[in-house]
């Protein structure tokens, strides 16, 4: 066979000879039309941000998910859209690759990290058995796959049926990679007997690793940088025989960070596109967006890199489509394109549904166990822009946990405040029965309970950061409470705190606000140079959202689960009621004077 570009002299004298005897048509003499090249395609699908979803199923209302966008959730679904199209491509080659946060972020993946253990009963993790029966390629590990420590991540790895990827996470003892960083598969583009390509995936996981998770990789792993591991194992990967380079990275495409410059980027994807040559297509994930096909320009190649991002959840599947053909005996790849494709247009698969059956009932039934009677209704949904009780319950036990701890140690004589961020703004508490769903509903993450040593000036910074959420609203503008956040803070990034009296003037520009801080009950100005004990979550201490003045040595830390302590709180109390609890202690104002 000869190539596209390369015809033999006998084609070269056959195409001349047939030139000289065409007949004129128009006057003009006939033009051979130029050889075709034979083309193939080549379809990746992915998937990213899955958090622990596999039913359709909102855990912590009991009922099928829904949202105002009638989005739908789950690997089941997700396991449908994939077979729909393997079906319509007939054997042609079709991967499936996901970029990470698998294990954490549903009552279902929680009750098998905490409650029942996989690294203790040896059962396998249902997102093993979800992503099993939909057959993936392979795997990137998201920073939530560290958050229950590296033994549990190390065996739902082992349950896997396809690679874990996670090139720039390092062991610190050997500097060399922890995990598998790539693959290079051999894919038939139309069947056994069809050409092979040799496809690389590489994978990579977020540096904030170091920081979210601390206290599970401290002294065993290291994370590079992305865009460096990217440029250190692409050529490799070329060298090897990959035709095509795909990453699949765990970090978005802003270039921004929520932690300080101490790590390396947050979120890279567009960076690694444009420095790194050699990448064909990056699937990406962590910051839960929809981008369905968006081209990065490579600034020494020119070469147009195709980035992708289905979502989160599952409510998205990524489409990525090549057409690829050969040049003087390579491939190359002459056309690209990518979609994303909504979950809520198909049933669940009853493969994936069934595969999980049994721990999905399991999950169903603990979540719905009563904990405590509320003496009434506590919500959320105002709790962003008013003192509300239920952020109260949060912080109340906090505090109560760490002042019970620092009893008869140096630090007992130090008030105790404590932070709380309205993390759900749909959470309720009903009147009547409290369940595990419900306080889960309330406090959504695996954060543990840490406290440090903070002064009254870091006090005052660290509200000054979170009051960034507001817009700046002038005396006589009206105030709308769905518009008065500032949209480019997100709502997990407006924390409160107990323990001192403070207002927040949304008349004022950003790190002015804190007009008045006292403390509790009195007319005291908080100085300067007081000092306190702060109970705080294990994210914000260790840098996640980049809050000043919290990363310090902790005064306590005993990895006690924060959402666990609330419904442990519950269960011995038996009765929520505010009156044991609520202390209203900030305000939002304008002037001086109260907006609500």
């Amino acid at each position: 066979m000869t190539s596209s570009s390369g015809a033999t002299r006998r084609q070269v004298l056959a195409v001349a000879a047939a030139a000289a005897t065409a007949p004129l048509i128009a006057g003009a003499p006939a033009e051979a039309k130029p050889k075709t090249s034979k083309t193939w395609d080549l379809t990746v699908l992915g998937t990213s941000d899955t958090h622990g979803n596999v039913y359709n199923w909102d855990y912590y209302k009991d009922a099928e998910y829904d949202d105002s966008k009638h989005n739908d959730v789950g690997v089941a679904k997700l396991a449908t859209l994939v077979n729909q199209i393997r079906a319509e491509r007939k054997g042609k080659a079709t991967l499936v690759l996901d970029a990470g946060d698998t294990i954490q972020g549903t009552p279902l993946a929680t009750y098998y990290a905490k409650q029942e253990p996989i690294t203790s009963t040896g059962e396998t993790h249902p997102m093993a058995n979800a992503m099993n029966v939909l057959k993936y390629d392979a795997v990137t590990l998201g920073n939530h796959e560290f958050n229950y420590g590296l033994p549990l991540l190390a065996q739902w790895i082992s349950q896997l049926g396809f690679p874990a990827l996670a090139a720039n996470a390092i062991n610190a003892k050997t500097g060399k990679p922890a995990f598998l960083p790539y693959v290079i598969k051999k894919v038939s583009l139309t069947g056994e007997d069809g050409p092979t390509i040799n496809v690389g995936i590489l994978g990579m996981t977020n540096p904030g690793v170091a920081i979210w998770d601390k206290g599970n990789v401290e002294g065993k792993l290291t994370f590079a940088d992305m865009i460096a591991t990217a440029a250190k194992w692409v050529p490799v990967m070329r060298e090897r025989g990959a035709d095509l380079v795909i990453i699949s990275a765990h970090g978005g495409d802003s270039g921004t960070s929520s932690y300080g410059p101490e790590l390396p980027n947050e979120n890279p994807v567009a960076l690694i596109a444009q420095q790194v040559p050699g990448i064909d297509a990056i699937l990406f994930g962590h910051a839960h967006n929809e981008v369905p096909e968006k081209f990065v320009t490579n600034l020494e190649t020119g070469e147009q890199v195709l980035t992708s991002e289905p979502s989160k959840w599952g409510q998205r599947l990524t489409r990525m489509d090549f057409t690829l053909t050969r040049e003087k005996g390579r491939w190359k790849v002459v056309g690209k394109s990518a979609t994303t494709l909504n979950t809520n247009t198909v049933v669940e698969d009853p493969a994936v549904l069934a595969a999980v059956r049994g721990q999905h009932a399991k999950t169903v039934d603990y979540v719905n166990k009563v904990v405590a009677q509320s003496s009434v209704e506590l919500s959320a949904a105002e709790s962003r822009y008013k003192d509300t009780p239920i952020l109260d319950f949060i912080n109340h036990v906090q505090t109560e946990v760490v002042t019970a701890a620092l009893a008869g140690t140096a630090y007992a004589g130090l008030p105790v405040l404590s932070i709380a961020a309205p993390f759900s703004r749909t959470a309720v508490f009903p009147q009547g029965d409290v369940r595990i769903r419900d306080v889960a509903g309330l406090y959504v993450y695996d954060n543990t309970l840490e406290a440090v040593v903070i002064t009254g000036a870091e006090v005052k910074a660290y509200l000054e950061y979170s009051a960034k959420y507001f817009v700046t609203l002038p005396v006589g503008a009206t105030v709308d409470p769905e518009t008065i956040n500032d949209p480019t803070v997100p709502d997990y990034n407006y924390d409160v705190i107990s323990g001192v009296d403070y207002d927040i003037d949304i008349s004022k520009p950003v790190g002015q606000r804190i007009t008045r801080l006292v403390l509790p009950g009195t007319d005291t100005p908080v100085a300067a140079d007081a000092q306190f004990v702060i109970a705080v979550n294990n994210y914000r201490r260790s840098g996640g959202g980049n809050f000043p003045g919290i990363v310090k040595t902790q005064v306590y830390n005993q990895q006690q689960e924060i959402r666990q302590l609330l419904i442990d709180w519950a269960q011995a109390k038996g009765v929520i009621d505010p009156a044991d609890f609520f202390v209203p202690n900030w305000r939002l104002v304008r002037e001086g004077v109260p907006v609500f």
